[in-house]
């Protein structure tokens, strides 16, 4: 297929859907892609189980962007959502970076466009602007420094207690940091359409139903839920807690995609997906990152398509906050 023929169907589809032969192995062809394209595949703990196994790494958006500056390989291959993508194009300016599906995009992020976020800062002008890595390049290039659910406290205590801050765009988040660093930022009005989902009433049930089991949550979630929390961090603080928790049992307040890797760690462990609202599965999936496929991945490195790609400009400017997060983060 030409490269003008594969470029248009990016356009008009985001990704390229190919009949793919039944009878391919898609392990052994991903294996030999990654072998031939010098490529390093990275994944988010929130895809399908299959794709964080064939990854080379695993993690939560920190570990991700620390994997990303460390890699040595020519083609970075992320198997997440758009955002996490363009932070490795940033970090890695002149290598490769491809995405199985460019409609993975996140609600977050979306909620914050760029514009409107320029004007709610200009009503600040003395603040200090702490991005959440869940927002688009566009918006990291108006941050003095970046950070992560895994990290936040980290970067809001490296700031004089007197600072003015602002934290975008995940709201909830914003509330849970003010809350355990007595803090006063200013928040934008942003959240993640699957951590704000979860229904207080229905956890409150799982937790009569299993009294014995632990609930522990995302800080993306809403103040009532946390409430009820017996531990809040990142995935990863989330994975390492039912690792070290003597509970048999735990019901859990963030994408289903992480109990893979607890009950990997932890087999001899339950995991109860917390519910949503509108859930009948008793789980709360995100659509973004449950578009990314085995098939997917298969073609988006054998073609090396859909490619992420920014503006110069915008690399050098959205560069500067992450690698402050970086450096914190060491």
């Amino acid at each position: 297929m030409e490269q003008l023929q594969i470029e248009r169907m990016l356009e008009e589809k985001g990704f390229i859907e190919e009949q793919i032969d039944r009878d391919i192995k898609l392990v052994e062809e991903i294996n030999r892609l990654r072998k031939e394209k010098n490529a390093v595949i990275l994944s988010h703990f929130y895809v399908e189980s299959e794709l964080q196994d064939i990854a080379d790494y695993v993690g939560d958006s920190l570990g991700l962007a620390q994997a990303a500056a460390q890699t040595k390989a020519d083609m970075i291959v992320f198997v997440g959502v758009h955002f996490m993508a363009e932070t490795a194009k940033i970090i890695n300016p002149e290598k490769k970076v491809i995405l199985p599906d460019l409609k993975a995009g996140c609600s977050l992020a979306e909620s914050a466009p760029a514009d409107d976020f320029a004007a709610f800062k200009a009503k600040y002008p003395e603040h200090k602007v702490i991005t959440y890595v869940n927002a688009t390049a566009a918006l990291k290039t108006m941050s003095d420094i970046v950070c992560t659910s895994a990290n936040a406290k980290k970067i809001i205590d490296s700031f004089p207690e007197d600072e003015k801050l602002i934290f975008g765009p995940d709201k909830n988040l914003g509330n849970y940091l003010n809350s355990v660093t007595g803090r006063n930022m200013v928040l934008w009005d942003g959240a993640c359409m699957v951590h704000e989902k979860y229904s207080v009433e229905k956890i409150i049930d799982l937790m009569d139903q299993y009294p014995e089991a632990e609930f522990i949550a995302h800080p993306e979630c809403e103040q009532p839920v946390l409430l009820l929390a017996r531990h809040i961090g990142s995935t990863t603080s989330l994975l390492n807690y039912t690792k070290s928790s003597p509970a048999r049992k735990f019901i859990v307040a963030t994408e289903s995609g992480i109990l893979h890797q607890m009950k990997k760690a932890c087999p001899d462990k339950l995991f109860i997906p917390a519910p949503s609202v509108d859930s009948t599965c008793g789980c709360n999936d995100c659509t973004y990152m449950k578009l990314n496929s085995m098939q997917k991945l298969y073609t988006c490195m054998k073609h090396e398509q859909p490619e992420v790609t920014l503006p110069r400009d915008v690399i050098e400017k959205a560069r500067i906050p992450i690698e402050r997060m970086l450096e914190i983060s060491k």
